[in-house]
């Protein structure tokens, strides 16, 4: 069944509201008709079985015939911060984080980033950024849209995932403990929210591992593998929702 987003001012009383591309997809693309049913999804976890009533020229309308909770979305708010690999692979990694589940996305830049960050061209960047997202989530049946966020510094890095009840800083250097010990330790009921820290193709200096380990980062590694940059973060939310989800 079609699934679609919306924000809550798109739904009033029984009614919900389908605007802009999504209802030009309804109609043209999809060649929906009144009595079709779709699904709909109000970005918090909500989502409603809706019958399509009206095709107008701006916009489509569909009754709510029933709502349920998602039960697609992790137990815990999971934000990747990927430093900039090369090529596309920033994108293959967003769409394959969103299927297995983050929150939220930040790319940042780090010392051994090899592509580096041109302003001009940062908005355009992260609207398609976010196209691929919105997609990814549409396809695997999220209950919310995952956030793409504008490239950020190492040092708006730290800041930002020192938010998190938890912060997994991936490095494969010393002094790390392999992130199964440390998933172990986690108590759900405590924890809310997870950072997910990724090097890019060269990893991390050690100035910045040490940086990430004074801010109290766990310092995890991902096994006696090198993995590649694009390959790291799918296989630590692998481990995340093995833990979490399917234990």
């Amino acid at each position: 069944m079609p699934r679609f987003f919306v924000t809550s001012t798109q739904i009033t009383d029984n009614t919900v509201t389908i605007i802009g591309e999504d209802a030009h997809h309804l109609s043209r693309a999809l060649r929906c008709a009144v009595g079709d049913h779709i699904t709909v999804c109000d970005m918090s976890s909500t989502e409603y079985d809706c019958e399509l009533t009206d095709f107008l020229p701006d916009r489509v309308l569909a009754k709510i015939c029933s709502s349920r909770a998602s039960d697609t979305e992790a137990p815990f708010r999971i934000t990747l911060f990927q430093a900039l690999p090369k090529g596309d692979k920033l994108e293959t990694v967003i769409q394959k984080a969103v299927e297995c589940g983050v929150h939220a996305i930040v790319p940042f830049e780090s010392e051994r980033c090899v592509v580096r960050v041109k302003r001009e061209n940062e908005q355009k960047k992260t609207e398609r950024r976010q196209r691929i997202a919105d997609e990814a989530a549409k396809q695997c049946g999220r209950g919310v849209l995952p956030r793409v966020s504008e490239t950020v510094s190492f040092a708006d890095m730290l800041q930002q995932a020192g938010e998190a009840d938890v912060v997994l800083f991936c490095y494969e250097g010393d002094g790390t403990a392999p992130i199964g010990t440390l998933l172990k330790q986690l108590r759900p009921s405590a924890v809310q929210s997870i950072a997910l820290v990724i090097g890019s193709e060269g990893g991390f200096s050690q100035k910045e591992a040490q940086a990430a380990n004074e801010k109290g980062f766990w310092m995890t590694g991902l096994g006696p593998r090198i993995l590649r940059t694009e390959t790291a973060p799918l296989f630590a939310l692998a481990c995340i929702s093995c833990y979490s989800e399917l234990s």
